[in-house]
């Protein structure tokens, strides 16, 4: 039990569950988000989508092959969600982004038709392979190999389809761009990015400016948010 559960008194703040109740919650699977940044499927359809009250019915509805994931039938109670992640119900033609609120803790955004098949990830290494090629590695655990004259830098955002896997727009981070904070003690946060001190950055907001790491940063572009 104790290696497929996690006691509700470790569960990560972000998941946003009660103390008391039940000892044992669901851990979510190793996979491309950390334990402290996924939330497992089954608290989505239990906590953040309100489908389902107690174990029983959520593995109902996740049998069912209702629950997408980032364009992909997920029936695993235990399978790893997070930030940007897109969670879809074609059958109720509902589409979610995941977001941190600014309390830290994971929420869905409902998602209009020209957002519901864009999927965000931010470039978290590059490197050089052979071919005169390169190779991203993507925050949501995806690799890409384009060619090497492709301008993409470490910490950039890419808007990609997921209907073919194509980049349908590219975001550098710099001076001007509009990002999210993921970490940190405003994480959840909107700003824009106001200037670069080696690993820190000045983030201006409506509130006023202030700074933070520069590892807390995610170019979002024009997209929709909580804040919006």
């Amino acid at each position: 039990m104790v290696k497929n559960h996690l006691s509700r008194l470790n569960a990560p703040v972000s998941w946003g569950v009660k103390r008391k109740g039940i000892k044992f919650i669901t851990r979510p699977n190793a996979g491309a988000h950390s334990l402290r940044e996924s939330i497992p499927l089954s608290l989505v359809v239990t906590d953040l989508l309100k489908f389902a009250r107690i174990r029983k019915e959520t593995k109902k509805i996740l049998n069912e092959g209702k629950i997408f994931v980032n364009g992909k039938v997920r029936k695993d109670l235990s399978y790893a969600v997070g930030l940007m992640d897109l969670i879809s119900i074609p059958s109720l033609n509902q589409n979610y982004r995941v977001f941190y609120d600014i309390k830290g803790k994971f929420k869905l955004l409902a998602l209009e038709d020209d957002e519901k098949d864009l999927r965000l990830v931010q470039i978290k290494n590059k490197t050089i392979i052979s071919g005169k090629k390169i190779q991203l590695n993507n925050s949501d655990g995806t690799n890409m190999i384009l060619d090497k004259t492709a301008d993409y830098k470490t910490g950039d955002t890419l808007f990609v389809s997921l209907k073919d896997g194509s980049i349908k727009e590219h975001i550098p981070l710099k001076k001007g761009a509009r990002i999210y904070l993921i970490g940190g003690t405003k994480r959840g946060v909107v700003g824009t990015l106001e200037d670069t001190k080696e690993n820190i950055i000045v983030v201006k907001t409506s509130e006023g400016s202030f700074e933070t790491a520069k590892r807390y940063a995610f170019v979002i572009g024009k997209i929709k948010t909580l804040e919006a």
